[in-house]
Order: C-alpha cells, then structure tokens, then sequence
C-alpha cells in the first residue's frame, strides 16, 4: 500500500469516533491495554505530560512542547483531531511522522488490527507510542482525545497532568453536569503524581480535590499561582498578555504567536506547570517564556484563531462547543471590521442551540457541512437556526460557502469560518487549493 491507501484502509476499515460518532466508541479501555501488551508497553521507556480538558488542552499541548523542543529535549506531541494530514498527530520535534513510517507500521501490524478490531484512535495512540519509543524521545506531550477515564491514552504514567476546564461537551458519553463530567477528566489523576488544574467551578472542585486526595496527588490550582492583568495585540502580529503571580505580585510579559484572546486563560495553566518543569527538567523559566513566543509555528499548530486573510479579515477556528464559542464571538466583537460573514457548520451531536445562543445577530451567514457522516446535514443546521432568528443561505460543501463569502465580504470586512474542527480542516484544506491556483 502507498501512503493514500494506507489512509483509506485506517479511515474505513477503523472505527472513528470523529468520523461517525457514537457507534466507534468504546467504554473501556480493553483493547488499548491488549495493544499496549502486544507493543510491549512502549511509553514506559520515555516521560511524558498527560493533557485533558474540553477547551484548550491543544494549545497547552502544543505550548508546552515548544518548550521542550527550544530547550533541546527530542519531544513528542500527540494530538487529535488533525486539520489537514493524518500525521499531524504524531509529532516529533514539530515535524510530522514520515508517510514511509505510517504505511510500513499498519504493513506490520496489520494481523493485530484484525484479531483486536481497534478503533481509529486505539490504534492511532498505538501508533504514536510505539513511535516516540523506537525514536528514543526524551518526552511526550499527550493530549487526551476525549473525557479521560476511558480514554486510549490512559495508560501512561506521567510526570504530571493537567486538566485545563470543564464544559458541557460530549455530554451522552462523559455525562451532563460539570460534576460528572470532571470526574470523567479526573480519571487521569494518577497515584502519588501532580495535577494542574486549569479552571474550575463550585461543581468541579470538589471532584478535583476528592479525586486528588484519594490518589495522594498534589493539587495546583493554577488560578492561585498567575492572574492576567492585561492582554493586547502586538504590532507584529502576536499577543502580549502580562501575567502576576499571585504570591509575590511579580509580572510578567509573555508574547504568543496564539492571538486568540482565549489563551489568556491558557497560559495561566500553562505557566503553573513551567514551575513543575522547571524542577524535573534543568529547563529555565525566562527562556521557557521565550520558547511560547513560537509554540505555534515549532510545533505546527492550526485552527486557532488563525488568521488566512487579511484584505478582507478571513480567521478560522475550531471552537465547537458554547462555551468555546463564547470567547470566539467576545474575540470577533472586539475586532474591527465594517461588516461580518458567518461560515458556520457543526456536528450532529452537540448542543446547536447553545452554540446558536453565543452567535452574534448582526451577522451575514452562511451555513454548510464538513465532509464526515457525523455532520449535521446544512439543511437540519439552517431549520434550528432560523428558528432561533438567524437567516442565512445554505451550502453543502464547505468550500462552496467560502467562496460565495469572500466574493460578498468588501475588504474591509470580516469572514469567520468554524462551528467545528471539521470544519475548519474542510476550509484549511480548501484555502491550500485556492492558494495553488
């Protein structure tokens, strides 16, 4: 098989929760510990950094191994989804695993995918493992694909983990309150190991707090370490947010090639687990600080508030649930433009209306469908929308809405293209061809 073979195999013969939904997912964690017996454990031979949360445990993952990679550690990411190749998962050093790599690994392993019928994401954790092991890494970032518990990457023992928030998300598998869905999270508190908490409420606390003690786990609440001050865009095109610890009242500058106003949230948790690092790796703080000027382009991160145009304003990101999308439209709201074009596409199984709630009124929209069966059909998304009040027009590809909005929007307006990661992988995907043209 070549490498596009390869992919087809692994997209149909794999069950993938991303893909299709409820039917690829698994309540256990069975045939992630036969894979991990059959490659013979591979990440007990190099550290890792365990990652969950429902919003922003990408951009934690990804800050937190430019670090490493600027400090000279060998340093492997995994991170799902992927925006435009499959091997965007698997990283070492920001540089993708090779095609060669993915096609000789499923060759070889192929009898085991048949006798243990892995999901798509058992077999892609698998994959990443045994990877970062067979090229003697020094770290791995993990980020954990959903809730925590349950998931295939629990089967690491890191050095620390981190939870970043908790929101209303995937609620018919990590259930329906702040409560039961933390203490699906919590479950990759390990014994006698760190954990950073990123956010928490008067529900989720307590699960943080019980969970940790019954573990013998330290608790940092990185809310008690750092406060934001102050956020602003920098004229050559990052974020400055100036960051006090809460202890000494000292601050700090942190630039960010993140612009998303989000990440002020994000990097409170991420400099709480610094101070960590700070005392297992001989890795100084100051030059850490540096490191996240870059953590997007080392690491090759997308879909973050990523801005593709500036003539008109064109920004994607992969905000896809209510609360995701709440500081998304506080961003859109503060920029400035003359008028606003929606591209908004979703999947099935979210909370439409939630999301619908957070959009802004005064908007032109208009609605599509990324390309996977878990899609909300366009014409499903545009009934409960305008039910809600939100006119708009209609477009089963993705691309196909893009162009219509670019060809309306003026250049002094603003394009927003998301609703979903899917989306947004649709739309990267689409602008690399319309840059080849």
């Amino acid at each position: 098989m070549n490498y596009q073979e390869t992919l087809q195999y692994l997209f149909s013969q794999l069950p993938m929760f991303q893909r299709i939904g409820e039917s690829a997912y698994k309540a256990n964690l069975d045939t992630t510990i036969a894979m991990d017996n059959y490659f013979n454990h591979p990440h007990r031979n190099f550290k890792t950094i365990h990652v969950a949360g429902t919003n922003g445990k990408g951009s934690v993952s990804h800050m937190l191994a430019s670090v490493f990679q600027a400090s000279g550690y060998k340093t492997g990411l995994y991170t799902s989804p992927h925006m435009i190749d499959f091997r965007e998962r698997i990283k070492i050093n920001g540089a993708m695993i090779p095609e060669e790599e993915v096609v000789e690994w499923v060759e070889k392993h192929k009898t085991i995918f048949t006798e243990l019928t892995p999901s798509f994401f058992e077999m892609t954790v698998a994959m990443a493992l045994d990877y970062f092991n067979r090229q003697n890494v020094d770290i791995a970032i993990i980020e954990v694909g959903m809730g925590g518990r349950l998931d295939s990457t629990n089967i690491i023992s890191p050095l620390f983990s981190v939870i970043t928030n908790i929101g209303l998300d995937h609620t018919q598998f990590l259930g329906s309150t702040y409560a039961t869905i933390a203490r699906e999270k919590a479950g990759i508190i390990k014994p006698n190991t760190p954990v950073i908490i990123g956010e928490y409420n008067e529900q989720t606390f307590p699960v943080f707090q019980e969970t940790a003690a019954l573990a013998n786990a330290p608790l940092t609440l990185a809310s008690d370490k750092y406060v934001v001050t102050k956020s602003q865009p920098t004229s050559d095109g990052k974020l400055e947010i100036t960051v006090q610890q809460s202890i000494n009242g000292t601050q700090e500058k942190v630039l960010l090639d993140l612009i998303g106003h989000y990440q002020k949230k994000n990097i409170v948790t991420v400099l709480a687990a610094l101070e960590i690092v700070t005392t297992l790796f001989p890795i100084n703080f100051k030059k850490a600080l540096d490191a996240l000027k870059y953590a997007a382009n080392a690491t090759g991160l997308n879909g973050r508030w990523q801005v593709l145009a500036t003539q008109p304003y064109v920004v994607v990101d992969i905000a896809h649930n209510a609360q995701g999308l709440s500081e998304v439209v506080r961003q859109i709201s503060n920029t400035t433009y003359d008028n606003l074009f929606m591209v908004l596409g979703v999947v099935s199984d979210k909370d439409v209306e939630a999301m619908l709630k957070m959009l802004p009124s005064k908007a032109k929209y208009y609605f599509t469908q990324p390309s996977i069966p878990r899609a909300m059909h366009v014409d499903k998304l545009t009934e409960i929308a305008k039910l809600a009040g939100f006119e708009g027009e209609a477009f089963s590809m993705v691309g196909d809405a893009i162009e219509v909005a670019l060809k309306k929007a003026k250049l002094t307006d603003m394009v927003y293209i998301g609703g979903s990661a899917f989306v947004v992988s649709d739309a990267l995907i689409h602008w690399q061809l319309r840059e080849r043209e």
